[in-house]
């Protein structure tokens, strides 16, 4: 006797509605036999053919109008078999039944996750090319947990989520279907539909690429092995501390960095790795840092609004271009650091806001979910699942693009549940206390992992409070980056250099304020992105005075940084005194370098840099008292003040001496530790660079006078708002 399949569980397939289509749909045995069910819109007609023998055709029953298909097979157990299937418009097709095939993801895979310790888990799960039973196809696998019904839909199916509704892995909350014939480049999302009833599209939270804004869809990519050319950078990484290396950053958006010639169009990931490497090897950087590459839909967000944490964008080509991209720089000896963004993600319908009809990745309360500042959503770090969907991004990103690290975005906003809160709008934590415990733990897990996996890789922080500990290791109690932004010395030296030199008497306490707590982390000194825009201005329209006092001053600003302990980092434009602010939606104004200032602005960068990188005096010992010491801070009258950087072998030290006002200073005496020749190596009031060319000569001879507490001192000229540098000549 035929088996007939219940209305109700026709009605279930038919209207979507099924919890576990698998049950209904696909080969069955049955007594006497095997019955198959299908359910396919717009077909007229569907039979079941036996792979191995297609003479075994066997005719199905259309059982619903909608396109509910039966058979049964007498004497026959499950065999493999094709379904043929003519529309309604006479075009014929033959694929394997989706249906038929068993789970492909392991209990384990899914025990690891539910737990949070599946630190691969965008292998399992996403869009995945593989072959099952001989059949090439695409597994798709996503987490809605509370979801009442999950289909993959896209052209394939005519973006009707009826007709690929997806197997639920039991209480993982994981939903998982194989469908055969689907390959590279599938655009395609899932359909959620959510307890309540209500139906919406979802991008895949783990897609490896997506379509190019405003289209929201996600992409099959196959993560095919790429010819990757950059061993030996790679193994040079592992035994490199950066902490006692040469660490100048160039932070750049790929955007605005470069534009086709009439500006309306992004340079490819291709078209612009070279061009980006000549000038950052020219200009004596040692690294890129990328403002986000991953996926986002709106490009005044800058990236920060991320809705694809495993995929680049689109922007600027595919996958394997942004490889080219990175291998590109690693061959020419520089090192590529992404900003990563944990902190909250957007309230696009299309991502990870409200994804299965519950708050899932976000929190429910407002109070601890929304970052009303920016609008966005905050992850619920405590769920296992978010957290490891955050973990494995940070390793994917190491392991798929090589890249050497990580800039974690808006740190503090994650360490305090309080951040940018009035009273009553934040929720304390299981003690009382305002600190995020499960963010907490999330970045000191992503700092082991990262530390442990992939030696030489660096982790900054962007974390503007006094948190201790945020570049210690979590064995010490700390957080465990490699580095912090300090933002503290951004916000001081640009408060300083913004007043006129009349009054930076009354503001000396801008320049040494710092070094009191400059050992306490191991600092990166940033002029970053966020102090060029919102109306604050350029750097060097921050500068006070006339134009050729601006460019002193930025020459002199520029010259401190690089000159005082910690790590650097410069936005791009800055070092050519870009008049205006940045705009994401333009080109650097590349046509100032026709002018002068701009050039030779430019070629002082460059000499700062490379004399950095030369020196170890001014890198080898950041991150202690014994590779600085100040000669004198106290002359605030003058504005004036001067160093010692000391290489490990103190030996090997360089004097530092600064003039913050525009009146030349002659025969100004400061201490030296020995008595030699000290050669001048850079001086930015240099007619190269566009200033007064006030000098020392070359060099000045050390004498037997004691000063400033060294046993010798050398006389030296300050040319107006200069910095001058001295190495000993032996």
């Amino acid at each position: 006797m035929k088996p007939v399949t219940p209305k109700h569980d026709i009605d279930r397939i038919v209207y979507a509605d099924h919890h576990d289509p698998y049950t209904i749909l696909g080969p069955h045995e049955t007594d006497g036999g095997v019955v198959v069910r299908a359910f396919s819109p717009d077909t007229a007609e569907m039979a079941v053919v036996d792979i191995h023998n297609r003479a075994d055709r066997n005719l199905m029953t259309r059982t619903h109008n909608d396109g509910f298909f039966e058979v049964f097979i007498p004497g026959r157990k499950v065999f493999a078999y094709d379904l043929h299937s003519v529309n309604y418009r006479g075009e014929t097709s033959i694929n394997r039944d989706p249906y038929s095939f068993l789970p492909q993801l392991g209990e384990m895979d899914l025990y690891l996750f539910n737990e949070g310790n599946h630190y691969e888990i965008h292998k399992k799960l996403g869009a995945h090319i593989m072959t099952v039973d001989g059949v090439t196809g695409v597994r798709f696998a996503v987490w809605a947990p509370n979801a009442r019904r999950v289909s993959v839909t896209g052209d394939f199916n005519n973006w009707d989520g009826r007709s690929h509704a997806m197997r639920s892995l039991g209480s993982s909350g994981v939903w998982e279907i194989f469908m055969p014939g689907l390959g590279q480049g599938t655009v395609y999302k899932y359909e959620v539909k959510a307890q309540n009833g209500d139906i919406f599209l979802k991008s895949d939270p783990y897609a490896y690429f997506s379509e190019l804004r405003p289209k929201t869809a996600s992409v099959v990519w196959d993560h095919v092995e790429y010819p990757w050319d950059d061993e030996e950078w790679i193994q040079t990484r592992s035994k490199t501390n950066y902490l006692e290396r040469p660490f100048a950053v160039y932070e750049v958006h790929l955007g605005s960095w470069a534009r086709s010639l009439d500006g309306s169009q992004w340079l490819s990931y291709r078209d612009v790795a070279p061009m980006l490497a000549e000038y950052v090897k020219r200009q004596g950087y040692t690294h890129i840092e990328l403002m986000p590459i991953t996926e986002h839909p709106f490009d005044g967000s800058w990236g920060y609004q991320v809705t694809g944490y495993f995929s680049p964008t689109s922007r600027h080509g595919e996958p394997d271009d942004f490889k080219y991209f990175v291998d590109f720089m690693h061959n020419h000896g520089i090192g590529v650091i992404m900003d990563w963004v944990p902190a909250h993600f957007p309230k696009d319908g299309f991502a990870l806001r409200m994804f299965d009809g519950t708050a899932l990745y976000e929190h429910e309360d407002p109070r601890k979910g929304e970052h009303k500042d920016w609008g966005t959503l905050i992850f619920n770090y405590g769920r296992p699942e978010v957290s490891n969907f955050l973990l494995s991004s940070v390793l994917f990103w190491l392991e798929y693009y090589h890249l050497d690290g990580l800039r974690v975005d808006a740190v503090a906003s994650m360490l305090y549940l309080d951040y940018s809160k009035e009273e009553g709008e934040w929720l304390p934590n299981q003690y009382g206390g305002k600190e995020n415990l499960e963010a907490i733990e999330l970045l000191k897990k992503m700092n082991i992992l990262v530390h442990e996996r992939y030696p030489g890789v660096v982790t900054l922080a962007e974390e503007s409070t006094s948190w201790s500990g945020v570049s210690r290791p979590t064995y010490l109690g700390g957080l465990g980056f490699t580095m912090k932004w300090n933002m503290g010395w951004m916000s001081d030296m640009l408060d300083y250099f913004s007043k006129e030199p009349i009054y930076r008497k009354h503001h000396h306490s801008n320049l040494t304020f710092a070094m009191l707590y400059a050992f306490h982390e191991n600092f990166v000194l940033p002029l970053s992105h966020d102090e060029v825009v919102h109306g604050k201005g350029s750097l060097i329209g921050k500068m006070p005075g006339d134009s050729w006092q601006k460019f002193a001053n930025l020459r002199l600003m520029f010259g401190y940084m690089f000159a005082q302990p910690g790590k650097k980092l410069i936005f791009q434009g800055g070092d050519i005194g870009q008049w205006g602010e940045w705009d994401h939606d333009k080109s650097v104004d590349w046509n100032l370098l026709q002018y002068a200032p701009h050039a030779r602005l430019q070629r002082y960068m460059a000499d700062l840099a490379h004399a950095y990188q030369r020196e170890r005096s001014m890198w080898e010992v950041d991150f202690s008292y014994e590779g600085f010491e100040w000669i004198d801070f106290r002359d605030w009258e003058s504005s004036i003040v001067a160093f010692l950087r000391k290489a490990k072998d103190k030996r090997d030290h360089t004097i530092f001496a600064f003039n913050f006002t525009p009146v030349p200073r002659w025969d100004y005496r400061i201490g030296a530790p020995e008595r030699v020749y000290y050669e001048e190596v850079i001086n930015s009031d240099s007619e190269a660079y566009y200033g007064s060319n006030l000098g020392n000569a070359g060099g000045v001879w050390a004498d037997d006078q004691p000063w400033n507490g060294l046993p010798h001192s050398i006389k030296i000229t300050l040319p107006p708002l200069s910095m001058v540098m001295f190495r000993p000549r032996r």
